[in-house]
């Protein structure tokens, strides 16, 4: 069997540099000095493969494919490979609701419980003593900003109630497995005790996958089919869905699990992250807003660039409203020098935030190891897509943005 080295070169030599026109203000030679990093880290073992796409103005500049998508099978990565993106999933289904309130179907200040009435009246888990914990009334109702803020007080199932949300199988992010339509998962979700106050604090977990309930109970129809009429068709996404057609398996990357010693394994069922996922077999009935779905470098891109643009699925006020902070003070401890808009960080203090980058970009990443930023400043839009869960030790995010952020003029 060939070895991971000889096997990285073999699809560094497969798969070519997509270096598109580039624009006056970005360096196309300074650009180059990614594939270096690239081929060094799938070389070195630290990634199986990478996707990264950089638009600088509305142009491609950059998007490489290094690596495999399969390693055992010596499948090279490709520009068109498929990701599991998870959380890059909560933009998505934020521009919905946004899309919902232009038609007039909504506004982001209503109660949930107008359109889920289980969310009317809901509760909270207090912590006690000794690991205790007291369940006390909602002081207000939840509201749809809320949620798309995620200060509506849900998390993950991990909160001081987390008893009851792991009995009831409710605990964890992922939701490939559920033979159960999302809305009635919203719905057991209610009656749960939640992890705070809504509107007291920033607490990340299912408030994007409890808003595709409501965007479906809003619309009338199912997420998957509200997604594709509202942002996929009319933007040519025609490679992001929930699960992947039998057609375009082979396109498809695999997940990677990184050891402590920094090796590099195939993930499988046994590992807390669902191994493959439920992506290709399973059920396929839950559409999970907050954390479900796959797509392209330049499926997402093009959802990115008409945030950017503020057309044709969302007019520029709504994106306007969507990329400032809407909380006080910064997320310590999440992203330094970030607020939150809705749906996605937002930077606001560059000094703090110790990278480069620009006041007023708006980001996020999925645990499947993906990440992307809007940088409106510099027109920049970045997609960097690879499969490694869990990654520690990675370092590859941080590099990235500094080798792009070199070659602006």
């Amino acid at each position: 069997m060939p070895t991971r080295t000889t096997l990285a070169a073999a699809a560094l030599l497969a798969v070519p540099l997509l270096l598109l026109s580039v624009h006056a203000d970005v360096s196309a030679e300074r650009l180059t000095r990614l594939d270096a990093f690239l081929e060094a880290y799938v070389a070195d073992g630290k990634l199986p493969g990478a996707v990264l796409q950089v638009t600088h103005d509305g142009e491609a500049v950059y998007h490489r494919a290094a690596g495999h998508r399969d390693i055992e099978a010596g499948a090279p990565m490709q520009p068109d490979t498929i990701f599991r993106i998870a959380s890059m999933s909560k933009a998505v289904v934020s521009a919905a609701v946004m899309v919902l309130q232009e038609r007039g179907t909504l506004v982001i200040g209503q109660p949930v419980g107008d359109f889920l009435p289980e969310y009317a009246q809901t509760t909270v888990a207090v912590p006690a003593e000794d690991g205790a914990y007291d369940i006390v009334d909602a002081e207000r109702p939840i509201t749809i900003r809320d949620l798309l803020t995620h200060t509506a007080g849900i998390g993950y199932g991990y909160g001081p109630a987390a008893d009851r949300w792991r009995e009831t199988g409710l605990q964890h992010w992922y939701f490939g497995h559920r033979d159960e339509p999302i809305r009635e998962t919203a719905r057991r979700m209610a009656a749960m005790p939640m992890d705070a106050q809504p509107g007291e604090r920033f607490v990340y977990g299912y408030n994007t996958d409890i808003l595709g309930a409501l965007v479906e109970a809003a619309s009338g129809q199912p997420l998957d089919a509200f997604l594709r009429a509202a942002i996929f068709d009319p933007l040519g996404m025609e490679d992001t869905s929930f699960y992947l057609p039998p057609a375009k398996a082979d396109r498809l990357a695999t997940v990677y699990s990184r050891t402590e010693d920094g090796d590099l394994v195939p993930a499988d069922a046994d590992t807390p992250f669902h191994g493959q996922g439920h992506y290709m077999e399973g059920p396929r009935a839950s559409f999970s807003g907050g954390a479900g779905l796959l797509s392209t470098t330049a499926d997402y891109t093009r959802f990115l660039e008409a945030l950017r643009r503020g057309g044709p699925v969302l007019g520029r006020k709504s994106v306007e409203s969507m990329t400032v902070n809407h909380l006080p003070g910064d997320l310590a401890g999440l992203l330094p020098g970030s607020g939150f808009g809705l749906g996605f960080a937002v930077l606001s203090d560059l000094g703090a935030a110790g990278e480069p980058g620009s006041v007023g970009e708006y980001s996020w990443g999925g645990a499947y190891h993906t990440r992307y930023w809007v940088d409106p400043v510099e027109e920049l839009t970045v997609v960097y897509m690879t499969q490694v869960l869990p990654a520690p030790g990675l370092d590859d995010f941080a590099k990235v943005r500094a080798l792009i952020y070199q070659a602006v003029k």
